[in-house]
């Protein structure tokens, strides 16, 4: 919602500016520039990336349209869940949440929050790393050390489509300069023509260096850090269930553990000590 708005923000601006300016709008309506420099961003993004790469993006971009999922009731639900797995674990053993983990659905420990349960990478992050400390064959240094890769490997896999967008937008200003030069190329073969038809001419030329511009900067280039936000966004969620569990490990009581995870979080959603204990305690009585 707040693009939408945003993209209000700039056309009202720039073209309200130029309105208030005594210019006519009617002259910055040029499809053909548009249909230059759209195209030819379109053309170089598709020549730019591997088919994976479009279609991650492309599934990416509808989210800027929506808000975030990480609000403090998430993580407070997120950390509940996981205090409860940890107490489960410290009364009954590792081994008695096996089930648990392996079929995730059918288990009360996360079929209680439908929510989290819904999203796939984090529950398989959970149980991936759950299944591993049962195990037993790895000490918390060598876990931490697997969770830190495959958190970046998934930094990475999620930082590639706002860097696709930015590279697109980074190249629109200069097809608006190829878009401007083919109507100045046009204007110079119609020299015959009356100087006030060149001068329309070269006006409509010097549209496309415009709109390439405001296209990179006031449309196409803050869709890429939405999207970086939103990728830090996940990265905290996983953080946070990392420093949990660890601390788990580690030997620390369940209050304790889910206490480290809720340090990490970024003072927006992190709930209060009480605020999340409390929560805890409803939980538990339910």
């Amino acid at each position: 919602m707040l693009v939408i708005v945003g993209y209000l923000v700039v056309c009202g601006s720039v073209f309200g500016g130029y309105a208030l300016a005594g210019g006519h709008l009617a002259a910055l309506f040029q499809p053909l520039e548009l249909l230059m420099i759209g195209g030819a961003g379109l053309g170089a993004f598709i020549v730019g990336n591997s088919p994976k790469i479009l279609k991650a993006t492309l599934a990416a971009l509808p989210s800027v349209l929506k808000g975030s999922k990480y609000t403090k009731a998430r993580y407070m639900e997120l950390l509940t869940m996981l205090y409860a797995i940890l107490t489960k674990v410290r009364k009954e053993g590792l081994v008695s949440v096996e089930k648990d983990i392996d079929k995730p659905e059918d288990s009360p420990l996360f079929s209680a929050y439908p929510e989290l349960l819904s999203d796939h990478h984090l529950i398989e992050f959970v149980t991936d790393y759950l299944r591993l400390m049962v195990s037993g064959n790895l000490n918390a240094h060598e876990i931490s050390d697997l969770m830190d890769a495959e958190m970046e490997a998934h930094h990475h896999e999620g930082g590639i489509p706002a860097s696709v967008v930015a590279k697109t937008a980074d190249g629109l200003p200069a097809f608006g300069i190829v878009a401007a030069v083919m109507g100045v190329v046009h204007t110079m073969g119609s020299v015959g023509r009356p100087p006030a038809e060149l001068g329309e001419m070269i006006a409509h030329a010097l549209v496309g260096t415009f709109l390439g511009i405001l296209l990179a900067y006031g449309f196409v280039a803050p869709l890429a850090s939405v999207l970086e936000q939103k990728l830090a966004e996940a990265s905290k969620e996983f953080e946070c269930v990392k420093v949990t569990l660890l601390a788990s490990l580690n030997g620390y009581a369940p209050s304790l553990a889910v206490e480290f995870g809720r340090k990490v979080l970024y003072s927006t959603e992190r709930p209060g000590f009480t605020e999340l204990e409390e929560h805890v305690k409803q939980s538990k009585s339910k």
